[in-house]
Parts: structure tokens; sequence; C-alpha cells
């Protein structure tokens, strides 16, 4: 008997993982190759595509579709209809299956509502992408990225409440909500004593 639950409108293909607890809603499709971790919340018409690796405590909202190539770490948050690229140059007439890039989502980070994830790109612990926003760089850890482009604006605690404004990383920072604790590291913030 397997650890997961799966609506009966869902296609599971033979060939894939899937961990205990996860549950899975209606008309989605997890191909053959895919893993999904433990306590995974997987919407409604979500796509999961071949070699995508999914972490623990991942929740994926309605509509999104995981391309081969993305890789979550556990507890991202992918938001409803956000979408993920894995060509940088895709034509319909022309296969370019083995061009696809690797977009790596790190432990934590939040991707908003219709926010698009171009390809080959780093997602930084607990980033922020705000709803609507278009990523076309790396972003680093704890950072807040709102527009299209995404820029950064600020920069966000793990509990998800925002520690400071602008792009340049505080010195230090600490979480009014939670009293986690963060220095510079040069390029992103790292915490000193996280609390979550």
């Amino acid at each position: 008997m397997s650890g997961y639950s799966a609506h009966e409108s869902c296609y599971i293909d033979e060939g894939c993982e899937i961990g205990d607890g996860t549950r899975i809603w209606h008309f989605t499709h997890v191909m053959a190759g895919a893993r999904i971790g433990r306590g995974c919340n997987i919407g409604q018409n979500v796509v999961i595509s071949p070699q995508v690796v999914i972490g623990d405590n991942v929740k994926i909202q309605n509509n999104v579709s995981v391309y081969t190539g993305v890789i979550l770490e556990n507890d991202v948050f992918c938001g409803p209809s956000m979408v993920f690229t894995n060509v940088i140059n895709p034509r319909s007439h022309v296969s370019r299956k083995d061009e696809y890039r690797r977009t790596l989502v790190r432990r934590g980070a939040t991707l908003g509502a219709n926010s698009t994830i171009l390809c080959g790109h780093d997602i930084g612990r607990y980033a922020f992408i705000g709803a609507g926003s278009v990523v076309t760089a790396n972003v680093p850890d704890y950072a807040l990225i709102v527009g299209n482009p995404g820029r950064i604006v600020g920069w966000m605690c793990s509990c998800g409440v925002k520690l400071a404004s602008g792009r340049a990383v505080p010195a230090q920072a600490t979480c009014v909500a939670c009293g986690s604790e963060f220095q510079s590291n040069g390029e992103a913030l790292a915490p000193i004593a996280e609390r979550v």
C-alpha cells in the first residue's frame, strides 16, 4: 500500500516516486521518472515532468507545470499559475530536448502567483518572488524580488516577514515577528540564529 493519496482523476505514471503523506489533487499528472518527497501538497491541474525532483513539504498550487530540469528543495511554495521554463529559445519546429537548462529552487523559497522563472537560474534559500514577477537572473538567499524583469527590492525572513527594504544587503537585521537574526555575507543575508 502506498503512503500518498491522489484523486481518482489523476494520472500517476509507473516509474515515479512519491513520498509518504503527499496529497495530489484533481486532474494532475505525475510522469515517469519524477521524484516527489514526503508531506507535499500538489494542487489541481499540475504537471510534474520526468526527472523533476521535489523535496519534502513542498506546496504546489493549482495550474503549475514543473518541467524537466526543475529541482525544488524542501519547503518550497509555488503559487497558483506560476510558470517554469526549461528551454531558453523555444521554437515549435526545432527540437531542443538536449538543451534543457536546470532551475534550482532552494529550501524555503516562495514563488508567488503568476510569477515566471526563466530557466537556468538558482533561486536562493527563503527568497520571496512577488506575484507576477519575472525572474531573469540568479536570486540571492532571503531576497525579495518584484517586477519585470525581477529586481531586488528588499530582504525577507524565513518566516515570511520583511526584514529590510532596498537592494543593498543590510549589515544586520532582526525579524520583528520571530526574532531570527541575520547578517550580510557580502552578497546576501545569512542567518545568525534562525528560530523558524
